[in-house]
C-alpha cells in the first residue's frame, strides 16, 4: 500500500553499496515461482536491517527510487524492532510479472507482496500512466516491510507463514505504521456497513471481500489495529511479537500479550463501531416535542 508519508529523514546510517490504488498484499505461504529475469541489484545496509534489491536492465531508476524510500522507511520501523534476516526486495517490470512470481491473479488494484525476507514490488513507472511519486513509492515500501519486520520479529524462517496471524492483524499493522487510514473507508463508513450486512464479519472472516472490496478490508483492518493500540498500546503489541518469537501461535499469545482472545477482541472492536463509539460521546436521545 502506500501514499503520504515520506517523512523520517536521517538516523538509519543507510549505505548503498555497487488515479493508482497502491495496495499490497502478505503471503501466507512459501512459494517458487516464474519471475521475470533480475540480472541486476545492489545492497544496503543499516543498524536496521540489510536489503538486497533485484532489478531488469532497464529499471535502473525505478530500483533507486526503492532505494530512497528503503532509506526513508527504516526510522519508521524501528518502533517494532530490527530485521534479522537480509531482505531481497525484487523490483518487477510490470504488473503481469508481479502476479506472475507471486501467484496472485485477477487483482488489478496490486502492487507489491511481501513475505519474511522477500519484498516484490511492481516497478514504480508502471503503476500508471504517469508513474508514481516518490512519497507514493515510500508509503508503498514502509507498509511492506512491516510485513517483514513483523513476520521476523514473530517467527524464524521455517515457521513464520504457520503463526494464525490474522489478516486484520497484518494488514492493520502495516497500514498504521505507513499512517494510510486516509486511504481507506472510515469508521463510519464501516458502521453503515454492518448496518447493510449484518450477518458480514470483515474483521474475522473477509473471505472474497479482500479481492472484491479491498478498500473496506484495509480500513477494517487499520481501524481494528488502531483500536488495538489505543486500548492496549504499542507495548503490548511487541509482547505479542515476542510471545509468537518464543514459540506460540497467535491466537495463544494474543491471549497472553492482551489479556483476552482474538475472537474477544474482534466482537469488542465490532461493537465500538456497530455502536459509534468512535463519535466520541452518547448520542442523545431526539425530543418528541419542541422545549417550552
Amino acid at each position: 500500500m502506500a501514499m503520504r508519508n515520506g517523512s523520517g529523514r536521517g538516523g538509519a546510517g543507510l549505505v548503498a553499496m555497487g488515479v493508482l490504488v497502491l495496495l499490497s498484499g502478505c503471503a501466507s505461504a512459501r512459494f517458487s515461482a516464474p519471475e521475470a529475469a533480475l540480472e541486476a541489484s545492489l545492497s544496503m545496509e543499516s543498524p536496521a536491517g540489510q536489503f538486497r534489491i533485484e532489478f531488469a536492465p532497464g529499471n535502473e531508476q525505478d530500483a533507486a527510487r526503492i532505494q530512497q524510500a528503503v532509506t526513508e522507511a527504516l526510522p519508521r520501523l524501528e518502533r517494532w524492532g530490527a530485521l534479522l534476516e537480509p531482505v531481497t526486495i525484487k523490483v518487477m517490470p510490470d504488473h503481469a510479472s508481479l502476479e506472475a512470481a507471486v501467484r496472485q491473479h485477477g487483482y488489478v488494484w496490486l502492487r507489491a507482496w511481501s513475505r519474511y525476507d522477500e519484498v516484490f514490488v511492481q516497478a514504480p513507472s508502471t503503476w500508471s500512466l504517469t508513474g508514481a511519486t516518490q512519497p507514493q513509492v515510500n508509503e508503498l515500501l514502509l507498509h511492506e516491510l512491516t510485513h517483514s519486520v513483523m513476520y521476523q520479529q514473530s517467527a524464524d524462517r521455517l515457521g513464520w507463514s504457520r503463526k494464525q496471524i490474522p489478516l486484520w492483524f497484518r494488514e492493520g499493522m502495516a497500514s498504521y505504521t505507513a499512517e494510510q487510514a486516509y486511504r481507506w473507508v472510515s469508521l463510519e463508513e464501516i458502521a453503515r456497513y454492518f448496518e447493510r450486512s449484518p450477518e458480514s464479519d470483515p474483521v474475522g472472516r473477509p473471505g472474497d471481500l479482500y479481492r472484491d472490496d479491498s478498500n473496506l478490508i484495509y480500513g477494517v483492518a487499520h481501524h481494528a489495529f488502531a483500536f488495538l493500540v489505543r486500548r492496549y498500546g504499542e507495548d503490548s503489541v511487541r509482547g505479542l511479537l515476542r510471545e509468537m518469537k518464543g514459540g506460540k501461535e497467535f491466537p495463544r499469545a494474543f491471549e497472553i500479550a492482551i489479556g483476552l482472545s482474538p475472537d474477544a477482541f474482534v466482537r469488542d472492536f465490532t461493537r465500538y463501531v456497530r455502536w459509534r463509539g468512535f463519535r466520541g460521546g452518547r448520542i442523545q436521545p431526539r425530543a418528541s416535542t419542541p422545549p417550552t
